[in-house]
Formats: structure tokens, sequence, C-alpha cells
């Protein structure tokens, strides 16, 4: 994979707190942006504009618009692994309860939001044509990192036995995002979160499993 942009400072200093804290502005509401739009209808304007940030002030915290957009993507896999450890990671909860709650959490997001945001890997993901060629290997590996969660916990459950140690749990984890990023855009169109419902319900199902595992849902309408 290729290198992740790096910011020019200069040699022997450190980027003082300002600076970081305004680079962490920057990218937040970049995020922020990118999970409601694809990258290419995202002008610096509107980000330099929620980040009341000056535009010359910009290219003083990255090289270039494609530079920014990596570091947007490497921050937001960062916080995605940090939402997936907090609920994958739950020893108080059985592992395919964990998937569950997972998907219940990201149902209160999108309700919180009005449908606004998505997956801004899936929204990088469906503009391919018009991103810098080294965005696909990013998002691929971004996606790779989060099946590789989703797997650990699936063999949890194998070693519980609660699904049967027959199952290819890398393949199903694969498959999970695949369906995911499909559930997180219908949510979207129908402005209601019961694809996320009936995405859980039926992977819950491919695994012999009913749906009684995700029983938090019902709480949050």
């Amino acid at each position: 994979m290729n290198e992740k942009p790096k910011v020019a400072v200069a040699r022997g200093r450190r980027p003082s707190p300002a600076y970081a804290a305004t680079r962490d502005v920057l990218i937040r509401c970049g995020m922020e942006l990118l999970t409601e739009q694809g990258f290419s209808s995202t002008g610096l304007d509107a980000v330099l504009k929620r980040a009341t940030v000056p535009k010359g002030s910009f290219y003083h915290y990255f090289a270039n618009k494609d530079a920014f957009g990596a570091a947007v993507m490497d921050a937001y896999d960062d916080y995605f692994k940090q939402k997936l450890d907090r609920w994958l990671l739950n020893q108080e909860r059985a592992p395919l309860d964990r998937l569950a709650d997972f998907i219940a959490d990201a149902s209160r997001g999108m309700r919180k939001h009005r449908f606004t945001r998505g997956c801004l890997v899936g929204n990088l993901s469906q503009e391919l044509g018009a991103l810098p060629p080294d965005f696909r290997e990013r998002l691929d590996a971004i996606l790779v990192g989060w099946q590789e969660r989703v797997a650990r916990c699936l063999k949890e459950a194998q070693a519980a036995g609660a699904i049967p140690g027959t199952l290819n749990v890398e393949q199903l984890a694969e498959f999970f995002w695949i369906a995911w990023e499909g559930a997180v855009l219908r949510a979207r169109l129908v402005q209601s979160d019961r694809p996320l419902v009936t995405f859980i319900e039926a992977f819950l199902s491919s695994l012999g499993v009913r749906a009684q595992a995700s029983p938090r849902n019902e709480a949050d309408h």
C-alpha cells in the first residue's frame, strides 16, 4: 500500500498544540461532510466554512485535497475501529449479541442525524472513478481491517458453540460488510433504520441463529 501523505513540518520541531487542534478540526469537519456526501462534491470551501478556518491556512496543514481526503479516511478508520472494539470486544455480552448491539448503535446514530450521514467508506466507494488511484487500496484495506474484527467475533461464537464450527468466518465477515454498506445506503434512501434491522436479522439467520439476538433494537424504536 502507498504510504500515508505526510504534512511537511520544519525539521527538529513538533507541531504545536494549536497546529494539531486546527488540523483535528479540519479532519473532523471533513469526516462529517464526507459521511453526508461524496469526495468530489465536497469542496474545500465547505470544509473551511464548517471548520471556521481561513482558506489560506488550509495548505499549512495539508498539501492538497487528496492528502486531506487520505487523512480523513485514516481518521474515520480509527474512529470506526474504536466503535467496533467497543461493541465486539464486550465480554459481558455473547458474541452474536455484540454484533446486534453494534447494529443497534448504528441505528441510533443514523436516526440522530436524520439519516443524512452514511458510511464514509461506502460513500467514497461509489465514486471510485473520480478518486485518486491510491484511494481504492486505502478503502479496501479499511474494509479488511473491519472484516478481521467481525471474523474474530464470529470465531468466539464458534468457540462458545453458538454457531457451527464448519462455517467459514472469514467469508461471513466479508459478506457482513458487503451487506452492511447496502443496508446503510437503503436506510438513507427510505429514511428509516429498518434496512439495518433487516440486515442483522438476515445475517443471524444465515448463521442458523434466530433474531432474538438483537433485543435492544426494540427499545430504540
